[in-house]
């Protein structure tokens, strides 16, 4: 029942880019297609034949024509995106009609279903530049990873980036705390711990908790639940399609959750104090994370040690340094009156992660955060 009802959720927001044409009078297949649809987060339109409104073929994102209703697109104008659709494997006759209205695709179902999701989705959701997705994990414990996730991403929602920040972390508390909307109404990791197949970028976003400018996946604080990698896979890959910046609060060991979180980061943030124990304790969780995500860099934070500074610290751990992350004065008082990490513009920690954005948020990528590049 959970898996159902989190699927209802998921998908009914639907379509705010108008969603697919479907052009059949097969009622099997059209039962087929709808699933499809629903699965991709789509709500399409649906005509026997050629739809008298205009535009209707013309303007769609795409189009599904039943094998049964090829012949009745004929003389339809020619665009892309046109598929034709059935389960007749045998009939030459489908290949000549698909020609004729510009098909681009002849698909037989069941074997096409999963592909056919994936393009539903990229038709529905746009296909531009993915996010630039951060994750970041601590050296340590209580390093101080998740108040820069959080600041990461509220310092960017506030640039008028779009935003969403993930919670990896199942024993961190629920990241929803630090930005103080753990009762702000929404889906938590729970409601996804059984998404095996597509989820919808649109339609996840929708279903997230809003926050300071940003959407949260967080954890909820209920009974434990286990969430797969192929549902940290299917949220993620979603995450990413809607552009923007994702930040990812990262756990330190890494299991196949957390591996699946690695293999979709553009880069990695490793927090690390400047104490003997927590670089010692950074770089066994730099070469785990490293067996994953070739990109690591460290953020070292102080006070430090005697004799040690942040430049010791990345080369210590063997990573480049993006930076010193600064303390800030009054960031617990100011969390407990509903200020986010990084909720102050003017604030030492908001400064730093706006300047780690300017040098990321580059057509080139995060390959121009050279070492020690952010102050």
């Amino acid at each position: 029942m959970a898996e159902s009802s989190a699927r209802e959720r998921l998908t009914t927001p639907g379509a705010r880019r108008g969603g697919p044409l479907i052009v059949t009078e097969d009622v099997d297949l059209l039962d087929d297609l709808l699933r499809l649809c629903a699965a991709a987060g789509a709500e399409p339109e649906v005509h026997h034949t050629l739809p008298d409104r205009r535009g209707g073929w013309e303007q769609a994102p795409m189009v599904l024509v039943g094998d049964d209703a090829a012949v009745r697109c004929r003389g339809a104008a020619r665009r892309t995106g046109v598929m034709v659709v059935g389960r007749d494997r045998e009939s030459p006759e489908i290949w000549r009609r698909a020609v004729e209205i510009g098909a681009e695709y002849v698909l037989r179902l069941p074997d096409s279903e999963g592909w056919l999701v994936d393009q539903i989705a990229n038709a529905v959701e746009g296909t531009g530049r993915p996010a630039l997705t951060v994750g970041v994990v601590g050296g340590r414990g209580g390093a101080g990873a998740s108040t820069l996730a959080c600041a990461l991403a509220v310092t960017a929602a506030r640039s008028g980036h779009r935003t969403m920040l993930i919670d990896g972390d199942p024993l961190g508390g629920g990241i929803d705390v630090l930005l103080g909307g753990e009762r702000a109404e929404g889906m938590r990791w729970p409601d996804f711990a059984h998404s095996k197949g597509r989820v919808g970028g649109g339609a996840l976003e929708e279903s997230l908790p809003a926050m300071h400018g940003l959407r949260v996946l967080s954890w909820g604080r209920d009974d434990w639940v286990v969430v797969p990698a192929s549902a940290m896979r299917a949220v993620l890959a979603a995450a990413r399609r809607l552009g923007g910046v994702v930040v990812v609060d990262l756990p330190r060991r890494v299991d196949e959750a957390g591996a699946e979180a690695l293999a979709q980061l553009d880069l990695g943030l490793v927090v690390v104090p400047g104490e003997l124990r927590a670089v010692a304790a950074a770089k066994r969780v730099a070469s785990m994370a490293g067996m994953v995500l070739d990109d690591l860099r460290v953020v070292a934070s102080g006070p430090y040690a005697s004799g040690l500074d942040a430049g010791w610290v990345a080369r210590a751990v063997g990573l480049p340094l993006v930076g010193e992350v600064p303390w800030e004065r009054g960031l617990p008082a100011e969390q407990n009156v509903g200020q986010p990490p990084g909720g102050n513009a003017r604030g030492p920690l908001a400064r730093f992660c706006a300047a780690f954005w300017e040098q990321a948020l580059v057509v080139e990528g995060v390959g121009n955060l050279v070492s020690g590049g952010v102050s």
